[in-house]
């Protein structure tokens, strides 16, 4: 699988974000505002998620057929790791 600067640097920003919610804890900031930082962080999981999966898609599926799973189990398979990762 190719994993892009653009991805690494998508995770960095999320432990960046992940510290900075460690430390409103510390300070104990208001629930709201570690609330809505979580939020922010979970969103970017997502999309760092989603675009991993693109990006590597293609690949994942054809490695699959090259293994001689189906078409349709390996596009099942596919969705099935994205719903897990909701």
């Amino acid at each position: 699988m190719e994993y892009t600067d653009k991805m690494f640097n998508r995770l960095k920003r999320v432990e960046g974000q992940i510290r900075g919610v460690l430390e409103m804890m510390e300070k104990e900031r208001d629930c709201k505002d570690v609330v809505t930082q979580l939020s922010a962080i979970r969103s970017a999981v997502d999309k760092a998620i989603a675009a991993i999966v693109v990006d590597n898609l293609e690949k994942c599926i054809r490695m699959d057929m090259d293994n001689e799973i189906s078409t349709h189990d390996a596009v099942q398979q596919a969705m099935n790791l994205l719903l897990k990762s909701r």
